[in-house]
């Protein structure tokens, strides 16, 4: 959550025919590449904001090096490579030319070649047409999220433009699918063969794919202490172990022995690089979402679950599931509420509610009200508890649990926001990367001492470098830590 917001893998696939070995250029569907064009505005939006400098522009040029070879008619032109402020790993493409990548992705990735392998595997899904042959739209929820999920089976579908953007409903219905394994062989087959033609080591393929499993078994090992989920945005890629061994050998069926890899180069490009939150959209601490910039704090239940986008911050667990959202508001705080339930329901499904009642949370004004919605499965209680923040300013919850239960599954959570001090806010800091040179007496330990987290030190910094516990450091080596940096202004 960003700024205050205004209410609102089968060996068959090696010998697969692929539409990227066409000898004709083939170009892009023209309403594919309108759609994608009008949307990208707010795609960038929806998921944490493009990085723009030097870094972006690296990674333009490396995917339009890669689109060149993709068979596509004005490669050039009709590709657009954008990095996402996100701190979730992950790439994925549209229709249309458009090949998004994540600075999380980035972080773990340890040479150009790397690099070339995701935006090739990307582009290989465009040039391939991949969408086309996806599954229905209709039995995809990606990016709508748990909330949008619940709500929409208990008041009645898209009615929930305040609290989840439009584009990304239609975004995560039309896009965001997940792809088949069959095809998500294809595109390493072709991801592999455009980044070999533009001269790349195709051993990156290998080795980025390792670097993604191993990230992925280490969040698994983290997940319990973390109290974060992954958003289903993320999860279009899903890993098989055969998948790394498959570009093992399509690497070794190139002919080609050796090739670019630029190491020094992407590390320079990456050094300063953001990981994990970004303070400017509020961070996860365990329990505790804090926001420096908006100046407040609030903790989840034990046992909870946050997700962190640049609109709101949902919440999931056993007793229900919740979301924080809200900004600018000129009126009465009653007159707030009542907007929220009628976004909620988009005019079309009633809830029975209950009276707005008046309160007051660690010395700040707010009102809540509890209603039920009768679906066919049952009755669930839906609940929306806002703050009075300033004069001009209101933010809110809205939960869903069981009926009858109403706000007390988030009764701990409704009453845990606060604001936060000034020397709260400027102690928290962004991690970065710090790509260092290995000195003599270095050791696996003693650089994982230097990275900032309490805990898996040794595993996160053998992740992040492609590591073994038994792997030698030589002295001028150059490895990355993740080091606390300072606020941006």
């Amino acid at each position: 959550m960003r700024t205050p917001l205004v209410l609102l893998v089968a060996s068959a696939a090696l010998a697969a025919p692929l539409a990227a070995d066409a000898q004709q250029p083939r170009y892009l569907n023209p309403r594919d590449v309108q759609e994608a064009t009008r949307q990208h505005a707010e795609v960038v939006e929806e998921f944490g904001g493009a990085e723009t400098g030097p870094r972006a522009s690296y990674v333009e040029g490396v995917g339009r090096r890669i689109a060149s070879y993709s068979g596509t008619a004005n490669a050039g032109q009709v590709y657009h490579f954008t990095t996402l402020n996100s701190a979730v790993e992950n790439a994925f493409a549209v229709p249309g030319g458009y090949v998004y990548l994540t600075r999380q992705l980035m972080s773990i990735m340890n040479d150009e070649s790397e690099l070339a392998f995701v935006v090739g595997h990307e582009t290989g899904h465009i040039a391939a047409n991949h969408a086309q042959a996806r599954k229905s739209a209709a039995n995809s929820s990606a990016i709508w999220g748990v909330l949008g999920q619940i709500l929409g089976t208990v008041v009645g579908g898209d009615a929930f433009g305040g609290l989840i953007s439009q584009t990304a409903q239609q975004f995560s219905k039309s896009r965001l699918l997940s792809f088949t394994r069959d095809q998500e062989y294809q595109a390493d087959v072709l991801g592999i063969r455009y980044m070999t033609a533009a001269g790349y080591d195709p051993n990156g393929g290998a080795t980025m794919l390792t670097q993604i499993s191993r990230s992925t078994a280490l969040e698994a090992r983290m997940q319990g202490d973390r109290n974060r989920s992954t958003p289903e945005w993320a999860s279009t890629h899903p890993l098989s172990e055969n998948r790394a061994a498959q570009a093992s050998q399509l690497a070794r069926q190139s002919g080609r022995t050796g090739g670019l890899r630029n190491r020094d180069v992407f590390l320079g490009q990456i050094q300063g690089m953001i990981v994990d939150d970004d303070p400017a959209q509020g961070v996860i601490d365990g329990r505790i979402f804090t926001h420096p910039d908006l100046r407040l704090s609030f903790a989840v239940p034990t046992g909870y679950l946050m997700q962190n986008s640049t609109r709101a911050v949902s919440i999931q667990g056993s007793g229900g599931q919740a979301q924080f959202s809200g900004g600018r508001y000129d009126g009465r705080i009653e007159d707030y509420i009542n907007r929220v339930i009628q976004q909620l329901t988009g005019g079309r499904t009633q809830l029975a509610l209950g009276p707005i009642q008046r309160t007051t949370v660690n010395g700040i004004p707010a009102a809540y009200v509890v209603g039920r919605a009768n679906t066919s499965s049952g009755g669930v209680d839906v609940s929306v508890f806002a703050y009075q923040w300033d004069a001009n300013t209101i933010y809110h919850f809205v939960a869903l649990t069981r009926a009858g239960q109403g706000l007390a599954p988030f009764g701990t959570m409704v009453d845990s926001l606060r604001r936060i001090s000034t020397a709260e806010a400027a102690a928290i800091r962004p991690r970065v990367i710090n790509v260092v040179t290995v000195a003599r007496g270095d050791t696996i330990q003693s650089l994982s001492n230097r990275m900032a987290y309490r805990d898996f030190q040794v595993d996160r910094f053998l992740a992040l470098n492609g590591l073994a516990a038994n792997s030698p450091l030589v002295p001028g080596q150059r490895v990355k830590l993740v080091v606390y940096g300072t606020r941006r202004a």
